[in-house]
This record gives structure tokens, C-alpha cells and sequence, in this order.
């Protein structure tokens, strides 16, 4: 297993270079819980530890912060040792009663929903705190501000943020005083539009979490299908299409985290696999021009 660091300056944490995406194990569709701990602590097994929710990883409404109980008792559960275990989430997203998403980045509301985060992770201090999503209505400078205060409270380990520009990157790091540790955002074959943001946190020496790396939730085979680059070198190289996928973001920079989701314990470990998958710069290219 690759590793990573996560963290700036003398606040540092390394961390596998495969991170675990929670959401599939709390949206609608979810699997049971058996099945859901299980998935977790097979990743655990395999030598992940870092897993990333949030408290809108929910049904509904109705249950806000399933996904961060449920790692909550996952970690609970596991008969090895957590201690190296990063856990992640975000807040300023939610739920509405249809299953739909919203925005709430007012700095009152995402205090309110860090203090409902430590809660819901039965913790002290909260490992990473992500803004979830600007919100349009809030200046930005503002929703950030929350977490420079929690951080300088000693409430979060880390601050970061998520679905971020370049310009909100900047503001972010300036307001954290240099401090911003991580920035996560779409970024996968089919949605390279990040790759502005990668690049630039790397000269940053800040973390970058590509989430729905393989596409989105039951999307991988279909994202593999449109870039057939990938299958062809899967098949010289004796793996799965969606280990390339992986192994290519890990190729961008010592700085990219991946955090597929999983919803089964054979998928975590396939996904936990693909740290040590080294491509060639050939490979990297051809995957590049897919």
C-alpha cells in the first residue's frame, strides 16, 4: 500500500494513498448495515485509513448523519487497531424531504452542524472538516471563516473544503493562514474539469480527494466502457479496468487521494489493491488521452 500526507506544515498525518467513500453505504439503495460495516472494515483489512462521509450521506432529512453513526460503530466494532484511522466529513449540504440536496453555507449552520458531527462520530475532535459546497447566497470568505475558528479551536484536526474553484482555493488558504489541507472534487475519466484544481493544489502541497473517481454510484463499468484505454491496459497489466482508473489518478501527483465508494467488502479490497499498481509514463500518457 502507497501512502500519503494529508496536512501542512508541522500538522501532518499520513494516510493510504486509496481513501474509502462512505456515501454508497447511507444513500437510498443502501445496503443493510451488516453488509455496510462489513464493506468498512474489509477496508480497514486491506490497509485503508482514511474514510470520508458527511453528515448528508443520508436517506433523508429524517436521519442526518447516518453515514458518520455508521462509521462511528464500524470503527467501533473492528477487532484490530483504528488509531491511524483518518476520518473525514463535510457539512453545508443537505437533504430535503424528496431525496433532493440543498445548500447551507451560512457560518451560524455549519457551526451548528460540527457540533452535531461530533456527536454523531462519538469524538472530541473532528479528524477532517470539509466545507461541502459553496453556497451562493454566503459569501464565501465567510463559510470558511467556521473552520479557521474550529480549527483554532482544537474542534478540527484539519480544515478542507469540496467542489471548490481555483479562486475559492486561494481564499480558503489565505483565511486558514496556509492551513487548508485538503480540497475534494469531482474527478474521474469522465469529468476531467478538475484537473485545474489537481494541479494546482499539488504546487500548493495540499491534498486532493478525486470523489466518484470511477464515475459515480454504479457508473464505473459504463465510465470504463466510453474509455476503452483503460480495459486495454487492465488486460496487459492482469487487473481490473477500475484498478487503472485509480492507479492513473495516483500517477498525477503525490498529492491525490482517491475515495472510491464501496458497498461491498470484495469491492473495497479490489479498490484498496490498486495503491500498489505503478503505471509507466506511457501508460499514464495514453490513459491521458483517452
Amino acid at each position: 500500500m502507497q501512502f500519503r500526507v494529508i496536512g501542512r506544515g508541522e500538522e501532518t498525518v499520513r494516510v493510504s494513498a486509496i481513501g474509502l467513500g462512505e456515501m454508497p453505504l447511507s444513500l437510498a439503495g443502501r445496503p443493510d448495515e451488516k453488509q455496510a460495516i462489513a464493506t468498512i472494515h474489509a477496508a480497514l483489512d486491506a490497509g485503508i485509513t482514511l474514510i470520508d462521509t458527511a453528515d448528508a450521506y443520508c436517506a433523508g432529512p429524517h436521519e442526518v448523519g447516518h453515514g458518520e453513526r455508521l462509521v462511528a460503530k464500524a470503527l467501533a466494532t473492528y477487532p484490530g487497531d483504528t488509531s491511524s484511522v483518518l476520518v473525514a466529513t463535510k457539512g453545508g449540504h443537505l437533504r430535503t424531504p424528496d431525496g433532493g440536496w440543498y445548500v447551507d453555507g451560512r457560518p451560524e449552520y455549519l457551526r451548528q452542524a460540527a457540533e452535531a458531527s461530533l456527536k454523531a462520530l462519538g469524538v472530541d475532535v473532528i479528524g477532517l472538516y470539509q466545507f461541502h459546497r459553496p453556497d451562493p447566497k454566503v459569501p464565501y470568505a465567510d463559510s470558511v471563516g467556521v473552520l479557521k475558528e474550529l480549527l483554532d479551536e482544537g474542534k478540527i484536526r484539519f480544515a478542507g473544503i469540496s467542489n471548490a474553484n481555483i479562486e475559492q482555493i486561494k481564499i480558503a488558504d489565505e483565511i486558514l493562514g496556509g492551513r487548508l489541507a485538503s480540497v475534494q472534487n469531482q474527478f474521474a475519466p469522465n469529468f476531467r474539469s478538475s484537473e485545474g484544481e489537481l494541479v494546482f493544489t499539488g504546487q500548493r502541497g495540499i491534498a486532493f480527494l478525486p470523489w466518484s473517481p470511477l464515475g459515480g454510484i454504479g457508473r464505473a463499468e459504463e465510465t470504463v466502457r466510453r474509455y476503452p484505454a483503460f480495459a486495454e491496459v487492465a488486460r496487459e497489466r492482469g487487473v481490473s479496468p477500475q484498478q487503472v482508473v485509480l492507479a492513473w489518478m495516483l500517477a498525477k501527483g503525490d498529492h491525490v487521494i482517491p475515495i472510491p465508494g464501496c458497498s461491498r467488502p470484495e469491492t473495497a479490497r479490489s479498490s484498496a489493491a490498486a495503491a500498489d499498481i505503478v503505471l509507466t509514463p506511457d501508460e499514464v500518457a495514453r490513459l491521458d488521452a483517452s
